[in-house]
């Protein structure tokens, strides 16, 4: 086995099981019905939703935790809570939580600011953004804050721009993303999925070998390391794919990325001398258990 053969069975390691998405999938029929038959009148778990987040995106890996979710409401039920008094916002999200609550009494259904928060006893959380779409083509949500308001994003957006890069390259960006979260998990690296997806989105839009496959991924390895170390460390932001929405920074990673591009160029010796064994354990050094031993 070689290098490609390496990484091939650490991606595979990476995607999320038959299981797993069928738990899901039930889990939002389940939701997606309810709030269909209380704000609709409609008989469909399917219908008025789809996924946001690294589910959305498919970059999420087998220990996601956070399942986004956005349910589009009818217009007629923005019109009807925006012409409450007081925070009409805060009312609407009580609204969709008493819903969710028929469907799930005896899990934890909680208001969260924007959504609404399902949380099984397997450490799935569901977090449901009630939405209505507007005329710009994205969604206006409610934000229960500092007394209430509207606010907008544009998650189909960002999901069909980055599925559009991911077909350009090959199919890299996207294992890329799951490769980037299981070196966060393994080094406990403050980078939400968000800010990982961003910066391999950009990244892989000039990455020389952006449409070769597993067997450069120890190239892709040490240069998309490099990029994140060399991003200034002063920057508190980047710009989402397709909505240019305002992605934060949670903490420093540069140091941890340039640890991690040493450890790929260590990795990257070992492999020309024959030491494959020596490779791969800086391999798990940087991604973990999931990495083949």
């Amino acid at each position: 086995m070689g290098v490609g053969d390496w990484f091939s069975s650490f991606c595979s390691a990476l995607r999320i099981s038959t299981d797993l998405r069928s738990s899901i999938s039930s889990r939002t029929g389940r939701i997606v019905g309810q709030l269909n038959a209380d704000f609709r009148e409609l008989d469909s778990k399917t219908a008025n939703r789809f996924y946001a987040g690294s589910y959305g995106r498919n970059s999420a890996i087998p220990t996601v935790s956070d399942i986004d979710l956005l349910y589009v409401l009818p217009y007629s039920t923005y019109a009807q809570y925006n012409s409450y008094s007081g925070n009409k916002q805060s009312s609407l999200l009580s609204a969709v939580r008493a819903s969710l609550q028929k469907t799930y009494p005896s899990s934890s259904v909680a208001g969260d600011g924007q959504v609404v928060v399902i949380a099984f006893t397997d450490n799935i959380r569901f977090e449901v953004l009630p939405a209505f779409l507007n005329d710009s083509g994205g969604y206006t949500f409610a934000d229960s804050n500092n007394g209430g308001s509207w606010k907008a994003c544009k998650p189909k957006e960002e999901i069909e721009a980055f599925s559009k890069r991911n077909t350009e390259c090959n199919g890299n960006l996207v294992q890329l993303g799951r490769m980037a979260r299981a070196w966060r998990d393994q080094n406990s690296v403050p980078m939400n999925g968000m800010l990982i997806d961003t910066l391999a989105f950009q990244f892989i839009a000039s990455w020389a070998h952006r449409d070769k496959s597993y067997l450069y991924y120890d190239y892709l390895t040490r240069d998309f390391f490099n990029f994140l170390a060399g991003q200034s460390s002063t920057q508190t932001y980047w710009l989402a794919p397709g909505s240019n929405s305002y992605v934060y920074r949670g903490g420093s990673f540069e140091y941890k990325a340039r640890q991690a591009e040493l450890r790929a160029l260590e990795a990257i010796a070992f492999q020309s001398n024959g030491h494959e064994w020596s490779a791969k354990q800086k391999y798990r050094e940087i991604y973990g258990n999931s990495y083949p031993a």
